[in-house]
């Protein structure tokens, strides 16, 4: 089983698995500045919306030893800000994000002001660590409610990459593949290239061939075909963020694989945490699309492939209604036909979560 060091604290560094050199090369970057880790986040070193929270909070921990090395601040709060506005202004729509920020900018005020940088530092390990936790139980929850059995194969489909390189280890939807597979169960997974970025291609489908499971790769435009004929049974997809009615926000090219799903009458699994749902958002149409930049689509590795001059829009998400989503699958519990007052349930005695 895969856990790979995304986003992780190595000698007083954040060190992060450069995803733009996969699947070619595993090579590991380090950074000593919230900014320098917001450009990371910014320029998809790391991307998946826990593993930018798990990068965020340990950005915050990282800026706040730098600023102590240079002599203590007569305020935390205020030294931090530019670092946090940063970090909170790499990318738009992942509320992991945001959530993370929130979750540590009360240490930077109460207590010692010298253990600052620690508490950051510890509350940040608290983060990744309750994300590998939950990716095992949204693995389980998730795996309990496809038809698995020893004595027949399953096939799935997702998109994008919602996998170790996307979570602080182990995945969302592909968790639940991982999970399915330690079942006993004969599972195929078909993976979409994921288009522009081409993250089913260079990241999902290497990281399940680690795991030795049996992996197909199509292009997206190939998808409706392999549904039609029944060659998938369930399609099962990660989120970048969930608004509080259920809407899911997640890479470009999933709204259309609920479509078909619904047309042909097979689940559709949307698996986050429940630091993925945002509350205060009420709808998926108060979600911000964070537009990339151009060249992602006139060029493919590096290469122009588009005519020169052409106008190009390169929206990076989407957003999958509520009533198109068979099940949300979250470490609390599997909710089915998710709505307000399913997803609000959630949260039910849980204390103090942050902006939620």
């Amino acid at each position: 089983m895969s856990i790979f060091d995304v986003a992780v604290w190595k000698e007083g560094k954040v060190r992060m698995m450069d995803q733009r050199a996969l699947p070619h090369e595993e090579i590991y970057l380090e950074f000593t500045s919230a900014q320098e880790v917001a450009q990371a986040i910014r320029s998809m070193v790391v991307r998946g919306a826990p593993a930018i929270g798990c990068a965020a909070a340990f950005g915050m921990a990282v800026e706040a030893f730098r600023l102590a090395a240079q002599g203590r601040p007569d305020s935390w709060p205020l030294a931090m800000a530019e670092g946090i506005a940063h970090l909170r202004e790499s990318r738009p729509t992942a509320i992991n994000l945001a959530w993370a920020i929130e979750r540590l900018r009360p240490l930077l005020e109460g207590g010692d002001p010298d253990q600052v940088p620690e508490r950051l530092l510890r509350e940040a390990e608290a983060i990744r660590q309750e994300d590998i936790a939950s990716c095992r139980a949204m693995g389980r929850l998730g795996a309990d409610i496809l038809p698995l059995s020893a004595n027949r194969s399953i096939s799935l489909l997702t998109h994008c990459n919602a996998g170790a390189l996307a979570t602080a280890g182990y995945g969302t939807a592909l968790g639940v593949i991982r999970a399915a597979t330690q079942r006993f169960a004969q599972v195929k997974v078909y993976a979409s290239e994921t288009r522009p970025y081409l993250q089913g291609a260079r990241l999902t489908a290497w990281e399940l061939l680690k795991d030795g499971i049996d992996t197909t790769l199509i292009t997206d435009n190939m998808a409706g075909h392999l549904i039609s004929r029944g060659m998938v049974e369930a399609v099962v997809v990660g989120a970048d963020r969930v608004a509080a009615n259920g809407d899911a926000a997640n890479k470009i090219g999933t709204y259309p694989l609920s479509v078909l799903a619904q047309r042909h009458r097979i689940p559709f699994l949307v698996v986050c945490p429940l630091s993925t749902i945002d509350l205060a958002t009420t709808t998926g149409a108060d979600i911000p699309i964070e537009e990339r930049p151009a060249e992602e689509v006139t060029h493919c590795l590096g290469r122009r492939t588009a005519a020169q001059g052409v106008q190009v829009f390169n929206p990076a998400f989407d957003v999958t209604p509520a009533e198109l989503i068979t099940a949300l699958v979250t470490e609390r519990a599997v909710v089915h036909a998710p709505n307000t007052e399913k997803v609000a349930a959630l949260f039910h005695g849980l204390p103090g979560h942050p902006g939620r």
